[in-house]
């Protein structure tokens, strides 16, 4: 039986994914240190509102409120014990969102970065890291999700572990990276690097790609670099919007929903099939999405010109693949390191 994800891709070819997570919560009164998981039971309809936003504004698929629900993360609060509950009652109240709507909405669980570095640079063995995950899986899958959504991972050594906890909860998988240090993520991967890394795991996300990162015109570059590499799996594209600026006391991202409709037919044109926004997302940003998608015909693959022509400048000279990419790639050869 097809899972609901790749049957969504199926029948209508290009996805659109959700917005933010964080922006829309501290828009609806979430204060900076707290953690946003604690609102899937101290405030279920501000969430049921977080994904009811998404779908109304055309998404095919959210994200369900539970970023930081591994137990590490979740230590920092002094919830480490409640690890199951929030990550089901996060999934619970995505899964009755989507069954009320009228057509198809795939319920991704979230899952984020442990915040440790794992071995051996830092401490967090692969075992424990696995443990974590799991644990966290388990409690979306009671919940409901359709399918497990790893997001702003760095190491490769994190991506191998979730990719072998999600396989034990059951669950297919999408996993993307932040490429946010000159095309490469904050330990050195790039996106050359990620195509071959989804190829080499015994189980495989069903979809790859980038989130976040330093603004939609450097995701759109690589994304080509993903399609560069031959690569056959659907290509995720979630960028922020904009550029993140202080303004008045608050973080403000300077995308408009022009800007965002605009890297969205690109992210398309591009290659990308499961296309969303990140940090400074908002459903309106989603609602021109969905209309540029609808509306505006398929184009040929944007250029590295036409993509600062029209969304901006890239943050660096370098997408991190060639020779005057700086970070050594230290993970090669790892593989199966424990």
């Amino acid at each position: 039986m097809t899972d609901p994800l790749s049957h969504l891709l199926e029948t209508r070819g290009v996805l659109l994914a959700d917005g933010a997570t964080g922006t829309n919560l501290f828009n609806m009164g979430l204060q900076a240190g707290d953690a946003p998981e604690l609102w899937n039971v101290e405030e279920p309809a501000k969430i049921t509102a977080l994904y009811s936003g998404a779908v109304e504004a055309g998404s095919d698929l959210f994200l369900t409120n539970t970023f930081g629900g591994t137990v590490a993360r979740l230590k920092l609060h002094d919830a480490q014990r409640r690890v199951r509950e929030l990550n089901r009652v996060g999934a619970e109240l995505g899964r009755e969102v989507a069954d009320r709507a009228e057509r198809k909405i795939v319920v991704a669980g979230s899952v984020g970065p442990t915040g440790e570095i794992m071995e051996p640079i830092g401490t967090l063995s692969h075992a424990l890291a696995v443990e974590m995950f799991h644990e966290q899986a388990e409690g979306l899958k009671e919940g409901g999700v359709d399918l497990f959504w790893l997001e702003t991972i760095s190491a490769p050594e994190e991506f191998r572990a979730a990719a072998e906890a999600f396989a034990l909860a059951g669950l297919p998988w999408a996993g993307t990276m932040s490429f946010d240090t000159a095309g490469r993520t904050m330990m050195g991967v790039t996106s050359a690097d990620l195509a071959q890394l989804v190829e080499e795991l015994d189980n495989p996300p069903l979809a790859f790609g980038a989130n976040c990162g330093t603004g939609a015109s450097d995701i759109l570059r690589t994304v080509l670099g993903f399609v560069a590499q031959g690569t056959e799996r659907p290509i995720v594209s979630k960028g922020n919007a904009g550029i993140p600026k202080y303004v008045d006391g608050h973080i403000h991202y300077d995308g408009t929903p022009e800007l965002m409709a605009e890297y969205a037919v690109m992210a398309r044109d591009a290659g990308a099939r499961i296309i969303g926004g990140c940090c400074g997302t908002m459903p309106e940003h989603l609602r021109a999405m969905r209309a540029a998608l609808d509306e505006r015909p398929r184009g040929e693959r944007p250029t590295l010109e036409q993509i600062t022509a029209r969304i901006g400048p890239f943050s660096s000279a370098s997408d991190g693949t060639g020779e005057d990419g700086a970070a050594p790639r230290r993970w090669r050869g790892s593989r199966r390191r424990r």
